[in-house]
């Protein structure tokens, strides 16, 4: 049986093998829920420990924490598939595409990625030109924007890929209405209509809705995690591990992502993310997809730096696998991801907002 490894490593080493945790003691059980709960990884970890048949070996404390993280998550689903009913009332009347994103288009399609996860909020995507009415609907429904400043408006209505997010006043349930994928300021571009030309009708129960084809849903993964920051890093990995081991059953499925990342030239992400998903969660990826993927991609950021950058970031939020390389690789995916998104004289306004006037 081979080792966990480091404990930065732990919970990582322990989805990837759940029978290394045959041989953990007392500690390193403490640990292993610590480290999930700080990843939003708990239900998913609860899920590999008892497909294992493991979990009855862990002390009783660490198996009503699990326990409980799975019926949570129970919930959780539950409470998005209201939400999308709601949506769908409100939304219905305008006759125009509505893509679900990320976590709840894994529920809607009842994707293995959405087993165990916890929903921060609901993302989904519209024509831009439709924002008006769709607003106006959501606002009728009871999701007004929350807290913002006239620099916050400005910020997300001119700059941004989405408008303010939006929470239900009874609910409470945080909703993102974006009209494409990327910040149209990080110069980066792909064409929405493109998008909702590919995208796929969901069956029966969710027939309102669509989601993203499997290329772009993992494109916009990636994206949505290597162009932003890292503070659910590994939770976002996880699905991205999830959705391409299950997409790979398609033969035709590597050759249409390659593709398509160069089409929208979002090569790097797309490397980003099979690369770090194979050193963390040991994913198959083809070689050859990697080589062309490698020859596409173009970064000012050395290769050695991302791997140091991607090593500390990706890290469960605990003190086990927290110190001050990490905040640090942190602080720089705050700077990077503003890079990512901004032209420079843009970014040096925004942060010096952020840094004086907003405070």
């Amino acid at each position: 049986m081979k080792s966990p490894g480091p404990r930065p490593l732990l919970l990582t080493a322990t989805l990837c093998d759940p029978a290394l945790a045959r041989g953990y003691d007392k500690s390193d059980w403490e640990c292993l829920v610590w480290q999930s709960r700080a990843a939003e990884l708990m239900a998913q970890l609860h899920r590999a420990l008892s497909a294992a048949d493991v979990l009855r070996l862990a002390p009783a404390s660490a198996q009503r924490h699990l326990e409980l993280a799975s019926m949570i998550a129970v919930r959780h689903a539950s409470a998005v598939q209201s939400e999308l009913r709601f949506l769908q009332e409100a939304l219905q009347p305008l006759d125009l595409p509505v893509l679900l994103l990320k976590g709840a288009a894994y529920r809607a399609l009842s994707h293995r990625a959405a087993v165990g996860r916890i929903f921060n909020d609901i993302d989904i995507m519209v024509p831009k030109a439709a924002l008006p009415d769709v607003e106006q609907r959501l606002n009728w429904a009871g999701w007004f924007p929350l807290h913002t400043t006239p620099y916050d408006e400005r910020y997300y209505r001119q700059w941004m890929h989405e408008i303010p997010p939006l929470e239900h006043k009874n609910r409470g349930t945080v909703l993102d209405v974006h009209h494409t994928i990327l910040p149209p300021t990080s110069g980066i571009r792909p064409d929405p209509q493109d998008l909702f030309a590919a995208s796929v009708a969901l069956p029966a129960e969710w027939a309102f809705f669509r989601v993203l084809a499997p290329a772009d849903m993992v494109i916009h993964s990636a994206c949505h995690l290597f162009f932003g920051e890292f503070h659910r890093g590994l939770r976002d990995l996880y699905d991205l591990h999830v959705l391409l081991t299950d997409f790979s059953v398609d033969p035709m499925f590597w050759d249409a992502l390659v593709e398509r990342a160069q089409r929208l030239r979002l090569a790097l992400p797309v490397l980003d993310a099979i690369e770090q998903c194979q050193r963390i969660y040991e994913t198959r990826v083809p070689a050859p997809a990697i080589r062309v993927l490698r020859r596409a991609a173009v970064s000012p950021w050395p290769r050695s730096i991302r791997a140091w950058l991607f090593d500390h970031a990706l890290r469960p939020a605990h003190e086990s696998a927290f110190g001050r390389s990490t905040r640090m690789a942190h602080w720089l995916t705050f700077v990077r991801s503003h890079w990512l998104r901004m032209p420079l004289p843009l970014l040096v306004y925004h942060l010096s907002h952020k840094a004086f006037v907003a405070r």
